[in-house]
C-alpha cells in the first residue's frame, strides 16, 4: 500500500487564519480543499441500510447532512435527499453548534480511519489511517481537508496534539513514533526503540511536555519528544494495547491482552495497583477531566469506570456501560470523555456512536451515520456540543449533539 500522493504539486492550503494557529506552507504532500454550497432544501439522508432515530441531535429544520468529498473526485457537494419512505431519516430540531451544517461527513482516506483528535483549540481535527496518512481537518466554515501527512510506513494507529496545537504526535504499525510540525507540514522527528507494532499514545498535560506510548513488543514507552530515542521502557510480558498518563505526570495506567488496568509508579518502575474487571483485551483508556475516574474500553464490549483517587477502596471498579458491542474486526475501539466529564462516547462494532450519561449511566444517544466500525470518538474540547467519530468505512463524520 502507499500512500495518497497529490496531483496538486504539494500545495498546502491554509487553514482559516481567523481561527487557527499561523498558516502552513508547501510541504510536499498532498492537500485536499473540500468546497460546501450549502443548500437548505436538504432535509434528510439515507443512512447505510438500517434505520435508526437519532435523539434529541444530528439534526435541522434546513438540512441533515452535507457530504464532503475528495476535490480532485468530485468538486462539488454531494447532497443527499429522501424521505421517510425510501429509508432516510428526518429530522427537525434546533442547531446547538457553530458548525456550517449539523453532520458533515469527511472522506480523503483511502484505507481504515483508526484515530481522530481535535486539537486543544478545537478549530482543527487530524484523522489516521491504514493508508499511512495523517489528514489535517478545519472543524468550522468548510471543513477544509488543508493538508496531508506522509511519511509512516505503516497503518497509523494513535495521535496527540501538542498543548499550544504547533506539533502533532503519531503512533504507527511501523514500529515508530512521529512528530510533526502542523505549521510546515514536516515530520520533524522519527521515534524509534519499540520492536513492534505501537499500538497507543498518551501526552503530559503540565509540567514537561512528554510522550507514553504501548506496543505489541510488551513495553511502555516514555519519551521526550525533543529526542529521538525513549528516556525510558517499563517492560511488560505481554503486548500493551492502551496507556494513559495520569495529570500529575508521575503514573502510567496502562492496558493490554491479560484483561486487566495496571497503574504504574514511573519514578519507581513499578506497579503499585491493579484493576480487574474487564474479561477480554483492554482496547482504550482515559483520564476524566478532574483526573479522579479512569475510563476504559474492552473486547468484552463493556466501557468501564474505576476510581484512580489516592487511598480508593480496594475495589476501584464505579460503573458499567453497555451497548457498543465491539463486533467482528476486534478493532482496538476508543472510548472518551466531553470536556466537563459529564458524558462518556464510544465506538461500536455496530456502526454507531454511543454516547452515554457519565453519572448514571443512562444512554443518551445511539448515532447512526457510519458503515463499518466506528474506530474512535472525541468531543470538541470546547463549549460547544461536538462529537467528531472515524471508522473502518474510511471517513469521519462531524456532527452537534442536542443541549
Amino acid at each position: 500500500m502507499t500512500s495518497i500522493r497529490s496531483s496538486l504539486n504539494g500545495r498546502f492550503h491554509p487553514p482559516d487564519t481567523a481561527r487557527s494557529p499561523p498558516s502552513p506552507v508547501a510541504i510536499g504532500h498532498q492537500s485536499i480543499l473540500l468546497p460546501l454550497q450549502i443548500q437548505t432544501e436538504v432535509l434528510a439522508v439515507t443512512m447505510s441500510g438500517e434505520k435508526r432515530p437519532a435523539p434529541e441531535g444530528f439534526g435541522t429544520s434546513h438540512q441533515l447532512v452535507v457530504k464532503r468529498n475528495k476535490a480532485a473526485e468530485n468538486a462539488g457537494t454531494e447532497l443527499v435527499k429522501g424521505s421517510s419512505q425510501n429509508g432516510a431519516l428526518i429530522q427537525s430540531v434546533p442547531r446547538t453548534s457553530g458548525l456550517d451544517a449539523p453532520i458533515m461527513e469527511l472522506t480523503g482516506h483511502s484505507g481504515e480511519v483508526f484515530a481522530v483528535r481535535f486539537d486543544p483549540t478545537a478549530q482543527h481535527i487530524a484523522s489516521g489511517s491504514m493508508d499511512r496518512s495523517i489528514l489535517l481537518w478545519n472543524t468550522y466554515g468548510q471543513c477544509e481537508n488543508y493538508g496531508q501527512l506522509t511519511g509512516h510506513r505503516g497503518a497509523v494507529l494513535d495521535l496527540q496534539w501538542s498543548r499550544d496545537s504547533r506539533a502533532l504526535f503519531s503512533a504507527s504499525a511501523d514500529m515508530t513514533l512521529g512528530s510533526w510540525d502542523v505549521e510546515t507540514g514536516e515530520r520533524v522527528r522519527r521515534h524509534v526503540g519499540h520492536e513492534e507494532i505501537i499500538n497507543c499514545l498518551d501526552i503530559s498535560k503540565r509540567g514537561q511536555e512528554l510522550l507514553v506510548s504501548g506496543s505489541d513488543d510488551g513495553s511502555i514507552g516514555i519519551w521526550d519528544p525533543r529526542q529521538k530515542d525513549a528516556l525510558d521502557y517499563l517492560q511488560t510480558e505481554l503486548p500493551i494495547t492502551a496507556v494513559a498518563l495520569s495529570e500529575a505526570g508521575n503514573e502510567i495506567y496502562s492496558g493490554g491482552i491479560d484483561n486487566t488496568i495496571h497503574a504504574w509508579d514511573i519514578r519507581k518502575k513499578a506497579i503499585v495497583y491493579s484493576m480487574a474487571g474487564h474479561t477480554d483485551t483492554i482496547t482504550s483508556l482515559q483520564i476524566s477531566p478532574d483526573s479522579q475516574t479512569l475510563l476504559s474500553n474492552s473486547h468484552d464490549s463493556t466501557v468501564r469506570t474505576w476510581d484512580i483517587r489516592p487511598f480508593a477502596p480496594t475495589n476501584r471498579q464505579m460503573k458499567t456501560y453497555d451497548g457498543a458491542p465491539v463486533g467482528l474486526e476486534k478493532n482496538l475501539i476508543r472510548a472518551s470523555w466531553d470536556p466537563k466529564g459529564e458524558k462518556i462516547a464510544a465506538g461500536s462494532g455496530d456502526r454507531s456512536v454511543v454516547v452515554w450519561e457519565a453519572k448514571t449511566g443512562k444512554l443518551l444517544y445511539k448515532l447512526p451515520g457510519h458503515k463499518g466500525t466506528v474506530n474512535d470518538v472525541r468531543f470538541s474540547p470546547n463549549d460547544e456540543p461536538i462529537i467528531v467519530s472515524c471508522s473502518s468505512d474510511r471517513n469521519l463524520v462531524l456532527g452537534e449533539l442536542g443541549k
